[in-house]
């Protein structure tokens, strides 16, 4: 076990950052983790469910991503729209800073804002004078590494094919691998965790404890914390379903009941896990939150020998691109 940053590394071609998505979802590959033998085996997402046994239960996050990033009417402010903090009012990143100072006016879709509040993180708390129509005057926001404007194809693939809740800036991106016709051959349920701009934020300190984790806001349906209760084994798709899970037992002697709230639960090697019984995941940035938790979930040194692996045999990294499966 390891606990400096610089133990979770890697070097990834640019090739291997698969910035546009498949023509079909299914046909992501699938790398399959065997903890108990340290097997590799090379697999594609359509197997997912011959990995299935009696009594499993699939978890999945259904947050829907909003169309947050917004220009104001001049062009001369970005916006990226976090989260509704009151009545028209938003916790926003800005760029420039300089012209979103305490008290500077902004104008967006013909609604007028002002800064209200500047928070510690560098994040303005703007107040409009109405509902803003982010439908309307807002972009889907994709992640950097994809280094491309938003394209008319990201609005439907950009989101999972069970996306419900709105209220992400980023998708839940294990769960874009799934068609409703797969999804229909596997026993599941569903929860909410509204993924938030931090699951970008790298690990920029020498030891992981020291690192801040950002905050996200949940939510477990009653029918879901009953479906979790009754399971023999519970897969969760996504660090983002596995965090919320996670939280959810640390906070309830290992159950996992129906509520909402927010976590800032950071997860890493050392972290003993009360509810997932296995993992799927996407292929994480290097020195990132997740590659740390799957590194908890399943050793650092098995994720490390794996991801170099998928290198060597050029799987499609980050969020269009494959997938792990970890049992």
């Amino acid at each position: 076990m390891s606990l400096f940053t610089r133990d979770y590394d890697y070097r990834l071609p640019e090739e291997l950052i698969a910035r546009h998505p498949l023509a079909r979802r299914e046909d992501s590959r699938m790398m399959v983790l065997h903890r108990g033998s340290g097997r590799i085996e090379h697999r594609g997402f359509g197997d997912f469910p011959g990995f299935l046994r009696e009594g499993d239960l699939v978890v999945l996050n259904n947050t829907r991503v909003i169309p947050a990033r917004v220009f104001s009417d001049d062009g001369r402010v970005e916006l990226l729209f976090l989260e509704a903090v009151g009545e028209n009012a938003w916790k926003c990143l800005v760029k420039p800073g300089r012209r979103m100072r305490l008290g500077h006016e902004v104008c967006v879709g013909g609604v007028a804002g002002r800064v209200a509040e500047v928070l510690e993180t560098g994040e303005r708390v703007v107040v409009f004078s109405a509902p803003v129509d982010l439908s309307t005057v807002g972009r889907l926001p994709l992640p950097p590494y994809f280094d491309r404007e938003s394209e008319p194809e990201d609005e439907e693939r950009y989101q999972t094919v069970y996306a419900s809740a709105p209220g992400a800036v980023a998708a839940p991106t294990a769960g874009l691998h799934f068609t409703p016709e797969l999804l229909a051959r596997v026993p599941h349920a569903f929860l909410t965790l509204h993924v938030g701009v931090g699951t970008f934020k790298p690990v920029q300190v020498e030891t992981i404890t020291d690192h801040v984790m950002h905050r996200e806001r949940y939510v477990v349906p009653p029918q879901t914390a009953t479906a979790i209760a009754a399971a023999r084994r519970v897969i969760a798709v996504g660090t983002t379903s596995l965090r919320v899970l996670e939280a959810r037992a640390r906070e309830n002697a290992g159950s996992v009941p129906s509520g909402e709230g927010s976590t800032d639960i950071f997860i890493y090697p050392g972290h003993r896990f009360q509810v997932a019984g296995a993992l799927l995941t996407n292929f994480h940035l290097p020195k990132s939150t997740l590659l740390m938790l799957v590194s908890a979930f399943a050793g650092r040194e098995f994720v490390m020998e794996a991801y170099a692996e998928a290198v060597r045999e050029k799987y499609r990294f980050y969020s269009y691109g494959d997938c792990m499966l970890i049992v």
